[in-house]
């Protein structure tokens, strides 16, 4: 059995509920990342992605520089353990149609899994694994 945390990309990036949307996309921009899991403490409280971010807010026209990422998260998030088997976690994903899931030990956020690290792992020569694995063009 492969578990998530042979693979999950460990250290995610956080921020607070209240941090401005500017400052998310600046943050996904500089780290090359599609997500931020946004925390109150050490408890998750949601996700924000980059498809939230033009879905949510910049189609509804909200300024971003005072946009607070409370106002556009995904709550309830769906979080799978290290120790988790990872077809576990793909049908989770499935399911609730989320290409990411924060891994969570004992309460504590140490990582995360999306679809992309699943496809490097099993799939190394699928189309979605070499653009997981490609760098950044912009």
């Amino acid at each position: 059995m492969t578990t998530v945390g042979e693979f999950m990309t460990a250290r995610p990036f956080t921020m607070d509920a209240n941090d401005m949307l500017t400052a998310a996309a600046r943050q996904m921009r500089d780290a090359d990342i599609g997500d931020i899991i946004v925390t109150d403490g050490s408890e998750i409280q949601g996700i924000v992605t980059d498809r939230d971010i033009t879905v949510r807010a910049v189609a509804s026209e909200m300024d971003p520089a005072s946009t607070q990422l409370s106002q556009i998260l995904s709550e309830d998030v769906v979080v799978v353990s290290p120790y988790d088997d990872a077809v576990a976690a793909a049908e989770l994903m499935r399911t609730y149609s989320v290409r990411r899931l924060p891994v969570v030990d004992d309460g504590r956020l140490v990582g995360v899994v999306s679809m992309g690290d699943l496809a490097v792992e099993w799939e190394p020569d699928s189309v979605l694994a070499d653009i997981s694995t490609d760098e950044p063009n912009n």
